[in-house]
């Protein structure tokens, strides 16, 4: 696939909706993704474009987006990779961990300076909040090794980091690397064969983030409506932002979001993403589905980072069927942390 501007404005926009409150900012998406044409020819492949014994590495940025003291430059991206590369990983493909704003086209930049193809295969076709479900069901994987590199930072704060082991450990490693930097860092991680990520990736996610994208920014009127025919999901309710809580803890942001309709008070849950969306104390979406709200005065989506009270929202869903899930969305135990986070059943709504 031949990449643009035209192409970034796509990634980001369809992005920003599948990110689900999540996926980092569009606006930084659009600078990264813009820089990575300018200074080089970003690469982004089907799967089946790669030899049968590639090594692909998967990059992220892990953190909170509500962080006040997050930094992150572009060349954090490039050297998390180059860490890995230094601790003896082969590395012939990239994959995004997630869509989102901005996790649609992290990979881009990087391939761009290191001449390495982004695979068509991120590791889920929404945002989540955990690493370990960004990992494609290898925690599973007893003898699995995870290896992971992780730069972020600004001044005093900066980390440059590498560790490897058990998944889970490593991951929430990583986790508090992001808090000791400021609140986010750059990530590459998880090497795994071409064979593996074929079966348990969110193969085709990157280009339906971009059709997405080009359905909606094509669409001279009815946006949102013409975005959930493409994805097949429903519009819960639209009003006004009445009260944002957030706290940002541990590397995540957890909070609750009310939204006033009418007669009827909508409340949203979320850690980093949307995880549950209940109308009156009646259960309306849960994770995996995706939930998110679009800004009805400029039509674009918005992350939990940047709802504000005050704003005239539009809340949608797209059911869990109807997006490219990786395996770590398919574990419904994974979602026990998701529970004991925000409070919120989870487990029983997805089973």
């Amino acid at each position: 696939m031949k990449i643009n501007d035209k192409i970034v404005e796509f990634a980001t926009l369809g992005g920003s909706l599948l990110g689900g409150g999540g996926g980092g900012s569009m606006k930084e998406g659009k600078q990264i993704g813009k820089m990575a044409v300018k200074i080089g020819n970003p690469a982004v492949i089907d799967i089946e474009d790669l030899p049968d014994d590639a090594t692909i590495i998967t990059v992220s940025a892990v953190g909170a987006p509500a962080a006040r003291e997050q930094y992150i430059e572009p060349m954090d991206y490039v050297k998390a990779i180059e860490i890995l590369k230094r601790n003896g990983v082969r590395i012939d493909g990239i994959i995004t961990c997630e869509n989102g704003g901005f996790a649609t086209v992290n990979g881009w930049f990087q391939s761009a300076v290191l001449n390495i193809p982004v695979v068509d295969a991120p590791c889920d076709g929404r945002a989540h909040p955990m690493g370990i479900m960004g990992s494609m069901g290898l925690h599973k994987i007893e003898e699995y090794v995870s290896k992971q590199a992780a730069v972020g930072g600004e001044k005093g704060r900066h980390l440059e980091i590498y560790t490897s082991g058990n998944l889970d450990r490593v991951s929430r490693i990583i986790r508090q690397a992001a808090v000791f930097s400021g609140g986010m860092v750059a990530v590459a991680r998880n090497p795994a064969g071409v064979d593996y990520v074929r079966k348990s990736a969110a193969v085709g996610a990157i280009t339906q983030a971009i059709e997405l994208g080009r359905t909606m920014k094509e669409a001279s009127d009815g946006m949102i409506e013409k975005a959930l025919r493409c994805m097949g999901g429903e519009k819960i309710g639209e009003g006004i932002v009445k009260k944002v809580k957030v706290e940002t803890t541990e590397g995540f942001d957890v909070g609750i979001a009310s939204v006033k309709a009418m007669d009827e008070t909508y409340e949203l849950t979320f850690w980093n993403e949307y995880m549950c969306i209940e109308k009156s104390g009646q259960r309306m979406g849960t994770f995996p589905d995706l939930i998110a709200t679009v800004n009805l005065e400029t039509g674009l989506p918005l992350t939990t980072a940047e709802i504000k009270k005050g704003q005239k929202v539009a809340i949608l869903r797209i059911p869990k069927e109807n997006l490219k899930l990786g395996l770590g969305l398919k574990d419904s135990e994974l979602f026990r942390e998701v529970e004991k986070i925000t409070g919120k059943e989870i487990i029983k709504y997805v089973r």
